[in-house]
């Protein structure tokens, strides 16, 4: 009784290792001295793509409005904005990346028009003017047609940076009494999309 079951052992195990795709466990012996048995294990690892983009509040879109004071309209000083996650114009900005080189385009809701103030008068973009505190992670250049693109620093495929990003109204030339923008339909949506060219 014990040959059979010792048959058929050997008989499962010799029919196991010769079945194809089949992946058995690597071994070895020795039994001569200096004795020394080596076997082999792979190791792989994979990791996901990833495309984190943050400006502003994390979930809400932020508005960011400027007011100048009335004696300072079109003087050309600088003034500062209100709103944004960092409140006085500043927005939080992460961006983290291992895909590659990533670029950062702005686009906006004024259909080249620029902020409109609901009925024929409009202040281009190019009034508003955004500072990063950071090299790494430029701010685009904002314009009615959409801006510039940047592209922010990336180090062996991985971007992992973080900056605030500061707005300021130019007030660079004198526009008709209203409010412009504020909305997407009056044009003062900005949309910025990180993207791997």
């Amino acid at each position: 009784m014990k040959n059979i079951y010792k048959q058929l052992v050997t008989t499962i195990l010799l029919a196991a290792t010769s079945l194809p795709g089949t992946l058995m466990a690597e071994s070895a012996s020795d039994d001569v001295s200096p004795y020394s048995a080596a076997v082999n294990l792979d190791f792989q690892i994979t990791i996901p793509s990833v495309l984190n983009f943050r400006v502003g509040s994390a979930g809400s879109v932020d508005l960011i409005t400027f007011s100048p004071a009335a004696g300072v309209i079109g003087d050309d000083s600088d003034v500062p904005g209100a709103g944004g996650d960092l409140t006085g114009g500043v927005v939080t900005v992460e961006l983290f990346s291992n895909i590659g080189p990533v670029t950062i385009t702005p686009t906006n809701s004024s259909g080249g028009a620029g902020l409109s103030d609901g009925g024929t008068e409009n202040i281009p973009y190019s009034e508003i003017l955004t500072e990063s505190n950071l090299p790494a992670l430029p701010a685009p250049v904002l314009s009615n047609a959409g801006g510039t693109p940047t592209s922010p620093t990336e180090t062996a495929g991985v971007t992992d940076l973080s900056a605030q990003w500061t707005y300021t109204y130019d007030n660079s030339a004198v526009y008709p009494a209203g409010t412009y923008g504020g909305i997407s339909t009056r044009g003062g949506r900005v949309t910025y999309t990180a993207s791997n060219p």
